[in-house]
């Protein structure tokens, strides 16, 4: 296998394995607000953001833990025959199906970046540019120096900011952003697997080195 590729797949599985494991602990995050809401329902004045941050911190904790579920070999399969294969020939039936899973996190990330940049107050149709734009200008304050002209920067080039309609009425940017980093993520692990289900094809394991390769229990 090429060096770059082994290079990737060793980058993006450290990547994604660091993230994975603290990510992992968002569940007590969510534990505690669904306590807090439970409290202050009982107790005091019912709390406005609760329900939604409960919702908000699971978007996360899904999204950004799946890039790691996905190293682990974690999610969910309908097993009939796949088990009993050997190692080459479930990394065959991988190749296949995976490109599969990479066309839908291509199109999934595409509708994600264009929801964001509309929750952004772009309504154009061109949010390539949008983004490109914003970040050139961030980028242009960072390297002159202009650290207090970033808020103005940014605000000159998003619009009105997208709100729940709810009575907390929260600004559903941040979000939408974490659901664009986690799908970008998970669809650079999902390359990771690739490579790695067509170096199995051609003899070669780099499942050995992954970092979550101690939790595997596979057999041949």
């Amino acid at each position: 296998m090429p060096k770059f590729l082994i290079r990737y797949v060793r980058f993006i599985d450290r990547l994604n394995y660091r993230i994975g494991r603290i990510v992992m602990y968002g569940i007590f995050v969510m534990v505690a607000i669904l306590l807090w809401s439970s409290i202050s329902k009982s107790l005091f004045e019912p709390s406005k953001w609760t329900l939604e941050m409960a919702q908000f911190s699971l978007v996360a904790y899904y999204l950004l833990g799946g890039p790691y579920s996905l190293q682990l070999r974690a999610n969910v399969r309908m097993d009939l025959f796949y088990g009993a294969w050997t190692k080459r020939t479930r990394a065959k039936t991988d190749v296949v199906t995976v490109l599969f899973l990479i066309f839908y996190l291509v199109v999934l990330l595409y509708g994600a970046l264009d929801s964001t940049a509309y929750s952004l107050g772009y309504f154009g149709g061109n949010f390539f540019q949008f983004y490109w734009d914003l970040i050139s200008g961030v980028t242009s304050d960072i390297v002159h120096l202009r650290f207090s002209a970033i808020p103005e920067t940014v605000k000159g080039m998003t619009g009105y900011l997208e709100q729940g309609p709810t009575a907390w009425h929260p600004y559903l940017w941040p979000i939408k952003v974490i659901s664009c980093i986690g799908i970008f993520l998970m669809l650079l692990q999902t390359i990771s697997e690739l490579i790695k289900d067509i170096a199995t094809i051609r003899g070669v394991d780099l499942r050995a080195d992954e970092p979550t390769a101690r939790l595997h229990v596979e057999a041949d």
